[in-house]
């Protein structure tokens, strides 16, 4: 099966007088009217739901996160790049709820049952629900940790995305294409930001170094494929996440030496498992953070 990656995002902003900021999840009641959404042949649809909820929560709090340096940047500027960052974000979260949603409709269960699957996914699940790789919900630190985290985090997404256009899924396909030319653009700023930061003055230095330092750790995780990627990979609809680590070395070997920093060790890992749904305190802060109005007023509209 082939797919138009740009005609199935044209339907997406089409069908609402041809607004393409559909990813900004505004002006639309179904953000997958006008895309087929049928479920490939030979793909249990439980399995796609899972694996478009791990591509989800990793959008999701990432962008949850970067919110967080809203009146907190050290510049104006960078506090817009990060606001739009995270939009990005999380416009391919809500697709990929909604995607979830309608490959498996019982997702939402029992405590949203009335809600948009995307709403009732992304605001009536607990932490062990959640299945977002630990690289996403850990603590921002300081500028420089939030760019490291940053970097790495569009690096591996990106080449993520950029195979992922290939899928057999039409709506995974078109959110990836779509994703493509986001992520280029944040990998590109944190980038620019950890050369500057890292070849900058001996404290910037020193920052960006420790930033980078407590960052790696949870890279490891990013490259381990669960059981349902590992299927979905085979049957050409997801992504082997072994086969990205070289392309991710390849981009971190090319920021690192202008930058004078050193390559973090890689025996220097912590044992994660956000796919499974095994995550640290910061995520249940987090969504104490995000999903507190919503369950305080389960039934209102704006």
């Amino acid at each position: 099966m082939t797919t138009d990656h740009d005609s199935a995002y044209d339907s997406l902003a089409d069908e609402h007088g041809g607004d393409a900021r559909w990813a900004f999840g505004t002006g639309f009641d179904d953000p997958l009217s006008g895309v087929d959404t049928a479920v490939p042949d030979g793909v249990e649809p439980a399995d796609l739901a899972a694996y478009s909820l791990m591509l989800a929560d990793d959008a999701l709090v990432m962008s949850q996160r970067l919110t967080q340096w809203c009146t907190n940047a050290p510049e104006l500027e960078e506090e817009v790049a990060l606001a739009n960052i995270g939009l990005d974000l999380l416009g391919q979260a809500r697709l990929l709820l909604a995607r979830a949603g309608a490959a498996d409709p019982t997702l939402p269960g029992r405590l949203a049952p009335d809600l948009p699957h995307e709403d009732a996914l992304a605001y009536f699940r607990g932490p062990a629900e959640f299945r977002n790789v630990t690289l996403a919900e850990v603590d921002n630190g300081d500028f420089a940790r939030s760019v490291a985290r940053l970097l790495i985090f569009s690096t591996w997404r990106l080449a993520l995305l950029d195979r992922l256009t290939s899928s057999r899924d039409a709506v995974l396909a078109a959110v990836a294409a779509k994703g493509v030319k986001e992520v280029t653009y944040h990998r590109d700023y944190a980038a620019r930001w950890v050369v500057r930061l890292g070849d900058g003055t001996a404290l910037s230095h020193e920052r960006m170094s420790a930033g980078l330092n407590a960052t790696w750790p949870y890279v490891e995780e990013l490259f381990v494929s669960s059981d349902v990627e590992q299927r979905l990979a085979a049957a050409d609809v997801g992504v082997d996440l072994a086969g990205l680590r070289a392309e991710f070395d390849d981009v971190i070997a090319q920021v690192l030496p202008p930058a004078g920093l050193v390559h973090p060790p890689p025996e220097n890992t912590v044992d994660s498992a956000g796919r499974s749904g095994r995550h640290t305190e910061a995520l249940v802060t987090l969504l104490a953070e995000m999903q507190g109005l919503a369950r305080a007023h389960p039934e209102a509209t704006w």
